[in-house]
């Protein structure tokens, strides 16, 4: 599955975050992948519907964790 991972602003503070968007699985499954990036990354994040927000500048590792899952960027 193709994914894309995008570095983006925090409209409100201005700080970095890693978007991760194009996950066509279902949300229990999205959940528990942004479970595991988070404590990879060690930051916080949330999700919007089959969006992956992680707070801070993490597209290595999450470039790296979601290869190893079997996804294609």
């Amino acid at each position: 599955m193709k994914v894309s991972i995008q570095e983006k602003r925090n409209p409100k503070t201005g700080n970095p975050m890693t978007v991760i968007s194009g996950i066509t699985h279902n949300p229990q499954v999205i959940e528990k992948l942004e479970k595991k990036l988070k404590s990879s990354c060690g930051a916080g994040g949330h999700t919007e519907g089959k969006t992956i927000f992680i707070q801070g500048s993490h597209t290595d590792k999450v470039k790296n964790i979601l290869v190893k899952e079997g996804y294609t960027l």
